[in-house]
């Protein structure tokens, strides 16, 4: 099989532009990118937070961190992305909605990065809880012993033993938040 590759259309101008292909390309690389890396840093913020939380002994607060695991988590992304571009702005009062909707620069990516955060954050809180789940149980009773407040076993125990077993799966989660 001998075909010829016709490389030359990336500096053709599309129909009716005065851009090229190639800039097409680049431009849209650019905004995934962007979308990409301002969605998963926020996500890995309230992922974690959510994730944490989610193994802490306060139970109204393991209830609703576990309501908002469970429902970005399982309506689809998609859907999510629906209802922050379109439904969110006409639920809110009328200037709000209108600064969302008209006034707020580029706001599809404004709705894209919040529908990415809140869908990625619901996965990284559940590898957040596992992670600080697989650390020895033995490990938060020394620490409780040693006369640590809880946030201080959180930040000075639990949570570094998790990172590390979260990392390989919380890399996989970045490249899949780039897809979607």
């Amino acid at each position: 099989m001998d075909y010829n590759w016709n490389w030359s259309i990336f500096w053709e101008h599309a129909p009716g532009e005065s851009s090229s292909y190639l800039h097409w390309l680049i431009t849209g690389t650019s905004w995934t990118l962007a979308t990409t890396l301002a969605a998963f840093i926020l996500a890995f913020l309230i992922g974690g937070l959510v994730g944490t939380l989610r193994t802490t002994t306060l139970r109204p607060v393991v209830w609703l961190c576990n309501l908002y695991t469970e429902v970005f988590r399982n309506i689809p992304l998609l859907v999510q992305m629906f209802i922050c571009f379109f439904v969110l702005p006409e639920l809110l009062p009328v200037s709000a909605g209108d600064y969302l909707k008209q006034d707020l620069p580029y706001p599809s990516f404004f709705s894209a990065v919040v529908a990415l955060t809140l869908f990625t954050s619901a996965k990284l809180s559940e590898l957040f809880k596992a992670g600080i789940e697989s650390v020895a149980h033995g490990q938060r009773g020394a620490a409780l012993a040693l006369g640590l407040l809880p946030y201080q076993m959180y930040l000075q125990v639990l949570l570094p033993q998790a990172i590390r077993v979260v990392f390989p799966p919380l890399t996989s989660e970045a490249l899949n938040t780039l897809k979607n």
